[in-house]
């Protein structure tokens, strides 16, 4: 029986790796990346055997031609190499990968799977901060949070009980760690593909449906329109949702609509699914986990509110003796 020992989320940004100089005389910015370090170095010493990592799709893998609410890679993993992340094949535990659609299906979900995919930076930036080397396998989940209709908080919080149940139930006696990559609250200029109203919109929606094969031709005018946007951060949304994973219980967010996260934090909020996900999969026997807020930092200059979070499970309580 293998054991889930940690759990980390952590917001991404591609400008923390094209535009640091931007930043690198902000502490906030700093606090972030040491925060990512801290996690890194909780994540190196609990020596998983496997990586799950939870994140979303930012349209250089996965298009509007096809777009599932859950996709699992279960053999040839690549990573897009967007702005400086890792590019070209990932290890992949494929072994685990199918335990995790078999565990899925007979938990009574539909995943998607892949014999080859692509991951952008909703993938690649974690690992590329979080397990730099590349020496330890993955299996990546991604989780559609930018093309609604987006699947319900609450039904992301029961896909992470099911993955939780099915890692533990692979009979392998590996260590496993779940990482969560995205959010917290930001917006991007992005429009609902079904709503187009200007000619920016309508050049992201023609790169999300005709991009596959040639995301790179659109990647020019699309980082300027995302460059050209204004932060729109909300830290209180932030705080309060790293205090939820403090205490490992998530109720409170999980009715939530994606319109409601959406007014209240943004589109890019959205990407809290992962997070909520993987806190419910490392909610064990032993009850909720246990989380720690290792960074949070608003910083404008990526458009993000910037959060790192570690959880950990909760052993079972000892047996009593009678006396």
């Amino acid at each position: 029986m293998s054991e889930i020992v940690i759990g980390v989320g952590a917001s991404h940004s591609t400008l923390m790796n094209t535009h640091w100089a931007e930043v690198d005389h902000l502490p906030a910015a700093h606090a972030f990346r040491d925060g990512l370090a801290a996690a890194r170095d909780a994540l190196a010493a609990a020596r998983p055997d496997a990586v799950v990592v939870l994140g979303s799709n930012h349209f250089r893998g996965m298009f509007l031609d096809l777009m599932p609410a859950f996709t699992v890679g279960v053999g040839e993993v690549l990573g897009a190499g967007e702005a400086g992340t890792p590019a070209g094949p990932l290890p992949v535990d494929t072994a685990l990968a199918r335990t995790v659609v078999d565990g899925l299906v007979g938990a009574g979900f539909d995943p998607a799977f892949s014999l080859r995919l692509t991951v952008d930076h909703g993938v690649t930036h974690a690992l590329q901060h979080l397990v730099p080397a590349l020496d330890v396998p993955v299996v990546p989940v991604v989780m559609n949070m930018f093309a609604p209709p987006l699947p319900p908080l609450r039904r992301c919080h029961d896909l992470g009980t099911a993955l939780g149940a099915a890692l533990r139930a692979d009979g392998t006696d590996r260590r496993i760690a779940v990482i969560a990559s995205g959010g917290l609250s930001h917006r991007l200029p992005w429009p609902k593909w079904f709503a187009a109203l200007s000619d920016d919109d309508r050049f992201l929606v023609e790169a999300w449906l005709e991009g596959r094969g040639s995301w790179g031709d659109y990647e020019v005018r699309r980082r300027e329109i995302i460059r050209a946007a204004k932060p729109d951060i909300n830290p209180a949304f932030d705080a309060w949702f790293l205090g939820l994973l403090e205490t490992g219980d998530l109720t409170a967010v999980l009715d939530r609509t994606s319109d409601e996260i959406d007014d209240e934090a943004g589109n890019g909020a959205q990407e809290i699914r992962a997070w909520v996900a993987m806190a419910a999969a490392l909610t064990g026997a032993g009850g909720p986990p246990t989380g720690t807020t290792l960074a949070y930092a608003e910083i404008p200059q990526w458009l993000t509110g910037m959060g790192v979070s570690l959880l950990r499970p909760t052993p079972l309580a000892p047996l009593e003796t009678a006396s």
